[in-house]
């Protein structure tokens, strides 16, 4: 029987990093902006605390040539940095993703993605 479930534990950002290039579910706190406010009304609109898939890294580079240091990059190539630092969204806690369903690894590739699959989706249920 192949048991889905899974437990996260959530890391916090001031203590403690994750190691470079490591995927991690980062919960981000920050403030959308409101409608139509400008730059100067920064503390305007909405405050907001969410989870997205990341990765951090030691060292970046974003198109624009900046280098970040200690940083979490999401797939849109946003840099967020740790709770604490100079930025409008920080991340408050990070924690390493799940394996994948039913295996001890994050990637399958080739002829081991089918019986993964497979494993997974014949596992009956569990409660």
């Amino acid at each position: 029987m192949t048991n889905l479930h899974t437990v996260v534990t959530w890391i916090d950002a001031r203590e403690r990093l994750p190691r470079s290039g490591v995927p991690v579910a980062a919960a981000i706190t920050g403030r959308y902006p409101a409608d139509g406010a400008g730059e100067s009304d920064a503390g305007s609109g909405e405050e907001f605390w969410l989870v997205r898939p990341m990765y951090f890294t030691t060292l970046h580079r974003g198109e624009d040539g900046v280098e970040h240091r200690d940083c979490f990059v999401d797939s849109d190539g946003i840099v967020r940095l740790p709770h604490g630092l100079a930025s409008a969204e920080t991340v408050t806690h990070w924690a390493e993703l799940p394996v994948l369903p039913g295996q001890q690894t994050h990637i399958a590739l080739g002829g081991d993605v089918q019986p993964a699959l497979r494993n997974a989706w014949d596992a009956p249920p569990t409660t």
